[in-house]
Formats: C-alpha cells, sequence, structure tokens
C-alpha cells in the first residue's frame, strides 16, 4: 500500500528536477488519487506536508500549485566587502516562506478587521499573544499595559516627550549607547546626562549617587546584547538596579531589542527583580524576523499607561503586519527561526572573538567575552588615529563603526574602539578581517613611535 510520504518525496523530487515548474498547477486531489492509486485522504496527506515544507500552496476553489524557488540577491557569489557595520539581520536566514504563510493565514482570519483604523494600543489578539510570549521571558504582564509600537524607536521617543509621574526631567543613558536615540535628545534639546559602561558594567555606586541627586526621570539600559558593546548586565547588576529605582523613584526604561539571541540561563531582564512597577520593558521583533517589519512591544506600568496613549493618539502600525505576527508567534514558526538564527549568530560571535585572540599576540587589542548576540566591541589604544584605521579598512573592503558615534557629542570620557556587527559577514570572513585589522592597528601603534 502506498504512503502519503511516498507521494511527497515523488512529487517533491519533481519540482527539485523542474519536471513541476514555478506556478504549475498540480493533479487535483482526485485524479491524483487516481494517478497514484491510493485514496483521497492519503493525497490531502501528501499535499498538506509539501505545503508545510513550502513546495506548494493552495488557492481556494482553485488547486494546488509549484511555489516558486527564490533566487539568491546575487548571482555573484563572492562577497566583495565585509560589512561589520549593519545592524540588520541576515537576508539569507529572513523567515519569507513562513511569514508569507501567516500573512495569508491572518488575511482569511481577520478579514475585514484588517482594514479598519484598529486600535492605538495595536491589535487584541496579538496583545493577548504577547502576555504569553513575554512570559518566556519573566515578563509577566496583562494585554492591558501592552502596546504595539513601530518598533522600539517610536516607544523611546514617546518616553522622552511624555511627563512621568516623578515628576522629574533629566534623562540618564549609558555611555556608549544607541546612537539614533542619540540623536532624537540631542535633536530635540532634553535634559539628558550620560553614565559610563564599560564591557565590565557601570559603577553602580555613580549611579545610585546620580538616582539620588540628578532629578532623573528615567534611566534608558540595554540589559542584554548592549549596542554598541555586545555586553550584558550580571544578575546582581540587575538586581542593583531595580532596587535603586524603587528606592529613588527613578523609572528603568528596559531596551531588550534581542532577548531572542540567547543568554546564559537564569538570567531575567530588569523587569523581573522589579516589584514597584518601575521600569517600561521594550521589545522589538525587527531584529529576529525582518528590520522592516517595525513592530515592537511595550509593556508600561499603570501609573504611565493613560499618559503614553495620549502621546501615541493613532493607530500607526500596519494592522495585517500585527496580525501576520501574532500567527507567526502562536504557530510556534517564531521559535523554530529563533533557535536557527541564535546557533549562526553564535558561532560567528565565537569567530570573531576567538580571532582577535588568534592574530593580536602583542595584546594592541581588547574584546569582551560576548558570546550571544550579533554586536562585539574591540577596543583600541587611545593614541590610534580612528577615523584614519576606519578609513585604511574601508580602502580594503572592511567596512566597521567607529566607537565616536555612540557618544554623547560633549561627553570627553570616551573609549576608543570599533563596533562589530556579525549579522552579514561569515566565520570564514571574520578571520580574515580580524587579521587585516591587527595588521593596521600595528602599522597605525608604529607610525606613532
Amino acid at each position: 500500500m502506498i504512503r502519503y510520504a511516498d507521494i511527497r518525496d515523488h512529487i517533491e523530487q519533481k519540482i527539485n528536477e523542474g519536471q513541476f515548474v514555478a506556478g504549475q498547477k498540480l493533479p487535483s486531489v482526485r485524479d491524483a488519487a487516481k494517478l497514484y492509486d491510493c485514496s483521497v485522504s492519503t493525497i490531502k496527506r501528501a499535499y498538506a506536508e509539501l505545503e508545510k515544507r513550502h513546495a506548494i500552496y493552495v488557492i481556494a476553489q482553485s488547486g494546488y500549485y509549484v511555489v516558486e524557488k527564490r533566487k539568491t540577491l546575487s548571482g555573484d557569489t563572492t562577497v566583495k566587502k565585509l560589512d561589520f557595520s549593519s545592524a540588520s539581520p541576515d537576508p539569507s536566514v529572513f523567515p519569507y516562506l513562513d511569514f508569507q504563510h501567516c500573512m495569508n493565514k491572518a488575511l482569511d482570519t481577520y478579514k475585514h478587521e484588517l482594514f479598519v483604523c484598529g486600535d492605538s494600543r495595536g491589535l487584541e489578539e496579538l496583545r493577548h499573544t504577547l502576555v504569553a510570549h513575554l512570559a518566556g521571558d519573566q515578563v509577566f504582564t496583562s494585554a492591558e499595559r501592552i502596546i504595539v509600537t513601530s518598533g522600539i524607536q517610536q516607544a523611546l521617543e514617546i518616553l522622552t516627550k511624555m511627563p512621568f509621574p516623578n515628576g522629574k526631567s533629566n534623562i540618564l543613558i549609558e555611555q556608549p549607547t544607541y546612537d539614533n536615540f542619540i540623536d532624537v535628545l540631542e535633536a530635540e534639546g532634553h535634559a539628558v546626562c550620560g553614565i559610563a559602561r564599560t564591557a565590565a558594567g557601570i559603577d553602580l555606586r555613580e549611579l545610585e549617587e546620580l538616582f539620588k541627586l540628578g532629578n532623573i526621570k528615567f534611566f534608558y539600559t540595554m540589559t542584554r546584547h548592549h549596542n554598541p558593546l555586545g555586553t550584558s548586565h550580571n544578575v546582581a547588576a540587575r538586581k542593583v538596579i531595580a532596587k535603586l529605582a524603587s528606592k529613588y523613584d527613578v523609572y528603568i526604561v528596559e531596551d531588550d531589542y534581542m532577548p531572542d539571541l540567547g543568554e546564559e540561563p537564569g538570567c531575567d531582564p530588569i523587569y523581573a527583580y522589579n516589584d514597584t512597577s518601575h521600569v517600561v520593558y521594550l521589545k522589538s521583533f525587527s531584529k529576529i524576523i525582518f528590520p522592516g517589519l517595525r513592530l515592537g512591544a511595550a509593556v508600561l506600568p499603570e501609573k504611565l499607561l493613560e499618559s503614553f496613549r495620549h502621546y501615541k493618539r493613532f493607530a500607526d502600525t500596519s494592522l495585517l503586519s500585527q496580525a501576520t505576527l501574532e500567527v507567526y508567534l502562536k504557530n510556534g514558526m517564531y521559535d523554530r527561526h529563533k533557535r536557527k538564527i541564535i546557533t549562526q549568530y553564535e558561532t560567528r560571535i565565537r569567530a570573531l572573538r576567538e580571532a582577535v585572540i588568534r592574530y593580536d599576540d602583542a595584546g594592541l587589542l581588547g574584546v569582551a567575552d560576548v558570546q550571544f548576540g550579533v554586536y562585539a566591541q574591540i577596543k583600541l589604544p587611545q593614541t590610534v588615529h580612528l577615523e584614519r584605521l576606519v578609513e585604511r579598512l574601508a580602502a580594503n573592503d572592511i567596512i566597521v563603526v567607529p566607537g565616536k558615534r555612540f557618544y554623547l557629542s560633549d561627553y570627553l570620557e570616551r573609549e576608543k574602539f570599533l563596533r562589530m556587527s556579525v549579522a552579514l559577514v561569515l566565520p570564514e570572513q571574520i578571520d580574515q578581517a580580524v587579521r587585516k585589522i591587527v595588521e593596521e592597528v600595528r602599522r597605525e601603534v608604529k607610525s606613532l613611535v
């Protein structure tokens, strides 16, 4: 008796060999049952398996068709430039077909709901799904306290503008930190001050002094996979920050933009350690799925909800994107994709760290023990002319980002470093790039002797 798996594999082989071409309609279920001399239910199961594998797709009341295979982005597989500057995820791992299936499912499920103005808080079904999703990261909340935003950037801009119940006005940020947020703060003239953060963390005693005397409205921090350092706060620091927030009535804006790229077990966000509702928790989905998705979630304390909603008056995020994300999260595709890219980026970060250790026998550079995420800091000697080094590397088709851009314009106590993103480079490319970076740093140091 023929099995559905045999039929599935036979059809898949024909697709791979080009006997069934993109867009071609497959035999109807009844015709295929006659062709393979089996039951209709066997064919339905085989077709369902092929659809799950994104080999075919179904059009209601029409039939089954062969999916067009996605072409590579370029016919030339030779990578001319090694781009360590991009914060965007690797296009080669974008879940195009999975997300397309979820979009089709969302259209079937929600229909007319997706084509109205919607709720400024976000699609209700997505917010309820996010409750369960965030609980996996020890962020326990209700759908009423979740607001869907156009990425984390929109949430940050609203938080800087709105008043806080503590009546304070200064915004405290780590130095260095997310450069786009610095641009917003300086362009709009917000009262802002900085506290040094290095690969070792921040000075918690200095933080307490600033909380106590600095009229701090909120403290913006990236708990995990810091941009640009790549490092994470240890558990002890997270607990202290949570405690200080309660003690001095300072809010924490916790930018947890990449929690799904892995971390040591037992490390919960600051949100989980604070019991006085002084933490705003922000999460993005763009770094895991597509940068163009532009969807994030803000988990807000009850006291901030009304003001945040006042500043976010309109539904400004695509309901179709929200519904698609809701399906993608609920059916388990997100978790499957997450596991895939964790392994990929972990391999690349390890390759970067090991290459620095291998080639820098003179000890000129410093690299933190970063194991997860996409960013790592390569610390340079203070005597190196940073802009000249970046130009020399660019001339060798190695694109890097200097650390200078991640500091406030008037902040003086800066470390000299390169921010390295491994999102778009392969392990073997990382090795050759790091060797060249070490050579150029040696050359720069020798020229100063």
